[in-house]
């Protein structure tokens, strides 16, 4: 982030308070497997954790631009604050961001035992008025947390989809690719362009469900369209999207208009509960939604796709995985539905197939797509951190550095395995009609450029 120049002074005044603080710090951090250096409001900096200084210096500083960092730890005992901190501009990183979030799980180990202490060696700062202290300056900006789902109801899963992608549609533009698809793209080569990429994800669905002119096509949970725009253009599907984002209605209902598709291409405010009808789709798409259904949703939502399916249809499931059961509580979680995902629940690939066969789906293929990710990341991160000026036309500087912080956490999280991609293609179970190809040939995309645009 870049630092602010100008210096301002607020009159605190106490004895050695750098002193004291010192001691709370490392009172803080004693059982920090890690290193952590920290600088000061007065510039000191202080050496914290279980190991020793790197031999090369430390990755990154956490600057603190005010005591009241420490307060509000204390007040809280939640490891958090120090993230909140940070999107408040409280204080400051300097240098690697990834190698800071490396270590996140460590700050389940801080240490509170001593808080009473705590609480006493602040309230001595205070009576001891000896002198000024100057103090960096820091900007407060308005940190937006979300409400706690609890059933992933109706009213709870549109007021979650809104909290994150209504955010602004210029600020997603800012560092997703042309179309707008917010979803882990399909790399040819780790030097292919995020455009392609996703290009070449799109047309790996389309290939996977076979899609071809007069198909009845539904993508639940479209986004900003591009799937449900790509099919009808390029394999000449009728394409229905459902999304509960606002803007993400009014921009694909732009580009449909746009691209001379309204009759061939619709999109609906709508949950996916609410889809009427059976059997109205032989082939449907899911990508990036399932993650937003809620764990002990997942068996009535693969119900509801079902329901919603030919006998002879195919229905592709894209999405993350983790490889810890039930979304426990820990520290990661509790940062994804509080600040970006508020009904955020991510399951184990075993347990989701699981869930798909007792829904009476056969289960065709399954692809790891883990490695994509990571490089859909480095893009993502990569043009955001340069677009960041431009950002802040769109969103404060906490969102701003709320989604940078949760990129570069998922990014480390896909490349350590702790969360997964994969697409999973199914079908109903001895369906006589379900006569699948005898290899996976016919799913290959071996070139970024787009098929042919049909015509009518």
């Amino acid at each position: 982030m870049k630092p602010v120049k100008k210096l301002l002074t607020f009159k605190v005044w106490a004895e050695d308070p750098s002193a004291s603080m010192v001691n709370m710090l490392r009172s803080i951090f004693d059982q920090f497997d890690g290193h952590l250096q920290i600088q000061l409001w007065d510039g000191q900096r202080v050496n914290l954790g279980m190991q020793a200084p790197p031999v090369n210096g430390s990755p990154f500083v956490l600057i603190f631009h005010t005591s009241a960092i420490l307060e509000s730890f204390l007040k809280r005992k939640d490891p958090l604050t120090f993230a909140e901190s940070y999107f408040k501009c409280e204080m400051d990183i300097e240098g690697d961001l990834a190698a800071l979030l490396a270590l996140r799980e460590q700050f389940n180990r801080l240490h509170f035992d001593w808080r009473l202490k705590g609480r006493a060696l602040i309230d001595q700062l205070i009576k001891q008025v000896r002198q000024p202290i100057s103090f960096r300056p820091f900007q407060l900006t308005h940190l937006a947390t979300a409400k706690a789902v609890l059933t992933h109801s109706r009213n709870e899963s549109k007021r979650s989809i809104q909290f994150h992608y209504d955010v602004s549609n210029e600020f997603y533009a800012l560092w997703l690719d042309p179309r707008m698809v917010y979803s882990c793209a399909y790399f040819l080569t780790e030097t292919q362009d995020l455009a392609s990429a996703q290009t070449a994800k799109l047309d790996l669905i389309c290939r996977k469900l076979q899609l071809t002119r007069g198909d009845a096509f539904l993508d639940v949970g479209c986004g900003w369209g591009a799937l449900i725009l790509h099919a009808a253009r390029y394999y000449g599907v009728k394409a229905h999207g459902v999304t509960l984002s606002s803007q993400q209605y009014d921009y694909a209902q732009q580009q449909i208009r746009k691209a001379g598709l309204v009759g061939r291409v619709s999109v609906e405010l709508q949950d996916y509960r609410d889809i009427p009808g059976e059997a109205q789709y032989n082939k449907i798409a899911s990508v990036g939604m399932f993650e937003h259904v809620g764990i002990k949703n997942l068996a009535a939502y693969f119900q509801t796709i079902r329901h919603l399916l030919t006998s002879d249809g195919l229905f592709l499931n894209h999405g993350i995985t983790s490889d810890t059961k039930g979304w426990p509580n820990n520290l990661g979680h509790t940062f994804v539905n509080r600040y970006v995902f508020p009904d955020g629940q991510l399951e184990t690939i075993s347990h989701i197939q699981t869930l798909m066969e007792l829904a009476e789906f056969e289960i065709i293929d399954v692809q790891s797509m883990r490695r994509h990710y990571v490089l859909t990341l480095k893009n993502w991160i990569s043009q955001l951190v340069n677009q960041h000026e431009h950002a802040l036309k769109h969103v404060s500087e906490a969102t701003f550095r709320i989604w940078l912080s949760y990129m570069t956490a998922s990014r480390l999280s896909f490349e350590n395995g702790h969360l997964g991609l994969y697409q999973i293609l199914v079908g109903h179970r001895a369906s006589d009609h379900m006569k699948q190809p005898l290899t996976r040939d016919y799913m290959s995309v071996k070139s970024p450029t787009r098929p042919a645009i049909l015509q009518f």
